[in-house]
């Protein structure tokens, strides 16, 4: 007769126990200098990030689910021109737009990836299609678009996707024989989501352009489960953005959560350690971080990344390193 209310009482001790949601973001990462922007374009970027971040807060406010809060992020940072994902994507070397992303749900280690999808206005949401409505976790390229046309994701011409910007900075690269990819001088463009629900649930989702002047259907980490997007409610949830063929050597985003699952280390430790371990093969960028526990981190060994949290206390973002 007493076993109901005592489980009762557990279980709101334990939802008492819980922190409450959080959301963390970045729009990329390197040298980002205070001389390098202008006033406008400061503030344009700190309006994109607010944005996102409002996106994602409402829907965690609400008690929505982390998966839908990322995803929501991502989608605002997409549509702004000032981020290098989906509609301010960066040009290949050819001079077309080729996109990538990824989501993972931490409840199930769920995951969904494209790479190289050319008219998909949301790349996170055909991501999430593929984790949600195939049996897959990974498409690529012509089979990856003609997936989003049958599952009547919006579609958007290439006018969509190219702005003046990128197209000057190709043409930058393309003044400089002897540069390997315009983005090694200024600086890596992913967006990224990672977002603790107030259930305890931890979901991440990443989204890129790439690299300009990327060749020979590159891919980078932002798509690749494991090295720039990871998701597991036993230890965080991680989005990558930066160099991306160092990344993927050392899997990032899965060494972070593996060194908090299994090593016990805290959210910061593990993600500045793994940063480090970047560093040392040559490699930079960053990384955010969130913990079922409550924790919200950014590591990064570049001058500044684009980057945002919110959470029941409040919204802030930050641009430069000594935010």
């Amino acid at each position: 007769m007493m076993t109901t209310p005592a489980i009762a009482a557990d279980s709101q001790t334990a939802a008492d126990q819980r922190p409450g949601w959080r959301l963390v973001i970045h729009g990329g990462a390197g040298v980002i200098e205070r001389h390098r922007l202008t006033p406008d374009k400061d503030r344009e970027i700190r309006d994109g990030l607010e944005r996102a971040l409002a996106a994602g807060a409402d829907i965690l406010a609400a008690g929505g689910s982390a998966l839908d809060a990322v995803e929501a992020t991502a989608k605002v940072l997409e549509d702004d021109p000032n981020f290098n994902a989906g509609r301010g994507a960066v040009y290949t070397y050819q001079g077309t737009n080729e996109l990538d992303a990824a989501i993972m749900d931490g409840r199930t280690r769920a995951a969904g990836a494209a790479t190289g999808i050319t008219a998909t206005r949301n790349p996170i949401t055909l991501a999430r299609a593929v984790m949600e409505r195939s049996p897959h976790v990974f498409l690529s390229r012509e089979g990856a678009d003609q997936f989003s046309r049958e599952q009547d994701l919006d579609q958007a011409p290439p006018e969509w996707f190219a702005t003046p910007e990128r197209l000057r900075q190709l043409e930058e690269l393309r003044a400089r024989p002897s540069a390997e990819y315009f983005d090694v001088d200024l600086k890596y463009g992913t967006v990224g989501a990672v977002a603790l629900d107030v259930n305890g649930h931890v979901a991440a989702a990443t989204s890129t352009g790439g690299l300009t002047g990327k060749r020979w259907g590159r891919i980078g980490d932002s798509p690749i489960i494991g090295a720039g997007t990871y998701a597991d409610d036993r230890a965080c949830a991680v989005s990558a953005t930066g160099a991306g063929e160092y990344f993927i050597r050392v899997g990032v985003a899965h060494e972070i959560c593996a060194r908090i699952r299994i090593g016990g280390e805290s959210a910061q430790a593990a993600a500045d350690a793994v940063m480090a371990e970047v560093g040392e093969l040559g490699g930079t960028g960053g990384v955010i971080v969130v913990t079922p526990r409550g924790e919200g981190v950014y590591s990064f060994n570049t001058p500044g990344m684009y980057r945002g949290e919110a959470s029941a206390a409040g919204r802030s973002v930050a641009v430069y390193g000594d935010e």
